[in-house]
């Protein structure tokens, strides 16, 4: 089973390729914007450190920003999932380039962060994806972050995140708020992958998307082959862009209440649903009918 197939993804795909509207910020690693693969027509910097182009297309940031940026906004046909190519990309750099070792998931520090997500919102996106963790946690940045989450939540800004790679029950200063839903990694089978973190908070809001195996843009050209819940994240926000650019005038409530089904059953697992994108779809066409 293909990754798109196990979330239901294909019938959404084959509606929409996203709306130039729809906005979605990618905080992350900078992107080869001149990819031969990537729609860059529909993408744009908005700031960060040095700007939103690599620089070294082998380190870790380029490569982990442009992998990420594939599965949302490949070209349709190329080999990386292709989500949303024509809704609006808008790249918020965190990661340096100069950053070394071998994690496969970039960190942030909390406070930078939410700078990050701020500046987002100020340039008007529906949603944003973050594919990272944090590091050197204190007080006062973790403070900071969680004013920045309320002002997303207040501005109807949805905020999509990886769960974490460290095999760990619990939650982050992320993942533990209201308003955002977490993400784990699952296989192609649909469970989660043995480095998931799970948690009380995650499978109360959150969602299992493909992390095993996927194959998205390699900054240093051809295709790569990654997996982990950063990799998870932009399937769910892919989703959510697509549902905006079919349902413009839906909420933000109502595309959350779609995509995480929370109405539909008390969740008391640590592991969360699957993404089901076609029964999202289904639930904001019955909503949109009766208006």
């Amino acid at each position: 089973m293909l990754p798109l197939d196990l979330v239901k993804l294909t019938p959404l795909l084959g509606r929409t390729t996203g709306r130039p509207e729809v906005r979605i910020g990618l905080i992350d690693g900078p992107v080869v914007m001149n990819h031969p693969e990537l729609a860059s027509q529909h993408m744009r910097e908005i700031g960060g450190n040095g700007g939103g182009h690599c620089t070294q297309a082998g380190s870790l940031a380029c490569t982990h920003g442009t992998f990420v940026a594939g599965i949302l906004s490949a070209r349709r046909g190329s080999s990386a999932p292709a989500i949303c190519p024509d809704c609006t990309l808008l790249l918020r750099p965190i990661f340096s380039e100069a950053t070394s070792g071998q994690e496969s998931m970039p960190s942030a520090k909390p406070e930078e962060l939410a700078a990050a997500i701020i500046e987002c919102i100020a340039e008007g996106v529906h949603c944003i994806n973050l594919s990272l963790a944090l590091a050197q946690l204190s007080s006062k940045g973790e403070h900071e972050l969680e004013l920045a989450l309320d002002h997303a939540a207040q501005r109807s800004v949805m905020i999509v995140a990886a769960a974490g790679n460290q095999s760990t029950l619990g939650s982050s200063a992320i993942t533990r708020h209201p308003w955002v839903i977490p993400v784990v990694a699952c296989n192609l089978q649909g469970r989660p992958l043995n480095e998931s973190n799970l948690g009380n908070s995650i499978g109360k809001r959150g969602l299992c998307a493909p992390g095993d195996s996927i194959t998205s843009l390699n900054a240093a050209g051809q295709s790569l082959t990654l997996g982990g819940t950063s990799v998870a994240v932009p399937f769910v926000t892919g989703v959510i862009a697509l549902l905006y650019s079919v349902f413009p005038t839906a909420t933000a409530a109502q595309i959350k209440l779609a995509i995480t089904q929370t109405s539909l059953s008390r969740r008391t697992s640590v592991v969360p649903p699957l993404l089901d994108a076609e029964a999202a779809y289904q639930i904001l066409l019955t909503m949109n009918a009766k208006k």
